[in-house]
Order: structure tokens, then sequence, then C-alpha cells
């Protein structure tokens, strides 16, 4: 059976799947860290647990190590993009003009896409002769209608710097929403969903007939959701009165909002729910205030998403938090009094797995699902449609 490998690039690390696309098995897993500096590291956690200090190492030389140590029919490699921009609305065979756009897109996403860049001519080099497949981040949002994905601004900032709303975390949204449809025993083109992807980065979508019709995400991932380490919407003035009030630079506040803010922020200890979930059941305010912040502000734009919609079908948790997490789930839902939604408790607390993901009681009048996320099987099965043995 020809297995699809899996690759997402950084700008010092490379993560890698191996995965066959018919079944959703993964075969091979891990993670290179550090490239290029002297602490480098693979590691290989399937089949078997494996470390390796490999100094100085490049994207490269990681590929090398790791396939010396994993096995299989490697009959595609899919690499997953961050940002397509305007000119990728679906995923596409990689040539050298396509890995010129999305080079030329590293405006909108500097440190994204020169790393996508690097790994894709890593892995052209090391497999010359398989079909390599690009899949963005952004492409699932393409079909946003201009109200949703335009900014207020001069026109010519959209027409000449492409200045707009993209979105991201396109290939989650739409494979939980076309699980969601199994689970629900319906068309994903009859329902109308609202998906929320929350992690680290966290993000929503409002879904209707299998697209996107809004995000939260903008320009730039900052934009939205309070996030682990992202702050999420701020005034567009913030960075002009910080840079006058505390001296700092534009480039420091930006690194701030992006990398110091969000419940780490907040809470001044951890970007890790998990950790924050712990510390607030131990009396820690600032744990508290934090995941009670993400949850309300996660409520404020499920009720924004649903502006595109004609009605709720089903509201979709994701992703590390919303898959993991009862307390963020039954918070949220507990602020979005005006949908009357009724958690089950027991049901929440075992995230839905006794009842096809229902978080809800039989009879809620929104329903709310819990969907695990699996973006590298989306990844294999777009770079399967590519592969002819696989495709036919």
């Amino acid at each position: 059976m020809g297995l699809i490998f899996v690759v997402n690039c950084g700008s010092s690390s490379l993560k890698f799947t191996l995965i066959n696309p018919e079944d959703g098995k993964t075969v091979a897993n891990g993670l290179a860290e550090r490239l290029g500096t002297p602490e480098a590291v693979v590691n290989i956690r399937q089949p078997v647990r494996l470390e390796f200090q490999v100094p100085n190492a490049t994207h490269g030389d990681a590929l090398d190590k790791i396939l010396s140590h994993i096995d299989g029919d490697i009959v595609g490699v899919g690499h997953r993009i961050v940002h397509g921009g305007e000119y990728f609305t679906e995923s596409v065979l990689v040539d050298d003009k396509v890995v010129e756009l999305i080079g030329s897109a590293s405006d909108l996403a500097p440190l994204h896409n020169p790393a996508h860049v690097m790994g894709i001519e890593a892995a052209r080099k090391k497999f010359p002769d398989l079909p390599h497949v690009v899949v963005f981040d952004t492409a699932f949002h393409q079909s946003m209608p201009k109200r949703a994905y335009l900014y207020a601004l001069p026109y010519a900032m959209y027409t000449n710097e492409k200045v707009r709303k993209y979105g991201f975390h396109g290939t989650s949204h739409r494979y939980v929403a076309g699980e969601a449809a199994k689970l629900m025993g319906k068309p994903l083109e009859d329902l109308h969903l609202i998906t929320m992807h929350l992690g680290n980065g966290s993000s929503t979508c409002a879904i209707r007939e299998g697209k996107s019709y809004d995000t939260s995400m903008g320009l730039t991932p900052l934009e939205g959701l309070i996030m682990g380490t992202r702050s999420g919407d701020v005034d567009a003035n913030l960075h002009e009165y910080l840079t006058r009030r505390t001296g700092c630079t534009l480039s420091e506040v930006t690194a701030m909002v992006n990398r110091e803010s969000g419940l780490l922020g907040i809470s001044g200890l951890s970007n890790d729910m998990r950790t924050l979930a712990e510390a607030a059941a131990s009396g820690h305010q600032r744990a508290a205030l934090a995941i009670d912040m993400f949850c309300f502000r996660l409520a404020k734009h499920i009720l924004g998403m649903s502006a595109s919609l004609d009605r709720i079908d089903a509201l979709i948790f994701t992703g590390g938090i919303g898959e993991n997490s009862a307390i963020v789930r039954e918070k949220t839902l507990s602020y979005l009094s005006l949908l009357r939604p009724q958690v089950d408790s027991e049901l929440n607390n075992q995230h839905g797995r006794p009842a096809n993901g229902r978080i809800t009681t039989g009879d809620s009048p929104v329903l709310a699902l819990v969907v695990p996320t699996n973006e590298e099987l989306v990844i294999a099965r777009e770079t399967a449609r590519f592969v002819p043995a696989l495709a036919s």
C-alpha cells in the first residue's frame, strides 16, 4: 500500500508524518527541532522512540536522518503551507512556479513561508521522482465573500498591497466539518456549522454548505481569539501608544502581542491550558482570569460567525484545547445563553466519546460536538489525488 510522507517545516523545525491515506493509519511520525544550531535534534516518536543529536543540521540533513530510520513505500510527498495569498484556492502539484509564488507570499507570513520553501526544496532533492503537493491553510477560506474578508481601509490597500483577511487552520476546519456531517448522518452541503480550532493557535469558522463564509484569523494568524501567546483582537492604535509610552520599538511591540501575550500574558504563568486549569483549581486567580477571558472572547466570536449563517446546525470543538478541555467547552457554552445550549456534564467530561462526540443533551436547542482533527490525514489525502496509482 502506497504511503504519503507529510512534511510541515518551520524556520528551525521539521515535523513529519508517514501515513496511509486510505485508512488513515500513521506508520511513523516525529519532529526535528533547533535546526541550524549546535543543539539540533531529531526525534522519531513512531514506530519506536528514537532521538538523535545532529549539530547544525539543515532541513535536508534532518530528512536524511529521518529517512534512514523509517520504512515504507512512499509514493508522494505532501507539504503543509501556511499562506497561499490569493494565488491558491486549492491544493496543487509542486513545480518551480508554485515554489516561486509561495516565496512571493512571504511578506504575508515571514515566519512560515520561507521555511516552507526550504522544506519543499530539501524534500524535492530527496524524492526527485515523486509527486509533491502543497496544501494551504488559507485555501479553504478563499470562498469567503468580500464583506467578510475586506478591511475598512482605503481600497488600494487591498488592490495594491493585498491587505485582507485570509484565515488559517483551513485544513482542520474543513476536516472536522466533514467528520461532523458523518456523525450527524447528513450531507455536509445541507449543514450550517461553526467550527472552533482551539490550541496554542485558535480560530473559528462559519461553514455554510461545506464552504467557509467567515473566519476569525485575518491577514496574519494574530487576529481574532485569545491564544496561547497571541493577544488576538486589540485596538489598532495599540502599537503606536505603546511605542510612545514605553519606548519599545514597533518590532518589540509586535513580538509582545505575538509571543508574550494571550493566555501566557494574562496568567503570567503558562500558555498551556492544562497548566492553567490545574492552577485555577488551586486558587490561582490570574490563571482563572485567563481561562475566563479565553472562553468569553470565543463565545463573542461564535455569535459573530452566526451572521454568515441562516441557522446553527452544530457547534464543533476541535484542536488540543477544544478536544481535551471540558472546562473550556462548558464555560464557553455558558456564555452562549442566547442560543440556550444545554450541556450534558457527564458527556462533556468524557469529551463526547460515548455519544459520537455530542456534549449537549438530546433536547438541547443547539448541538455541540467534539470532533478530533487530523490535518496530516487531510494533507495525505489531498496529495494522494495527484498520485496516479492512488487516484485511479
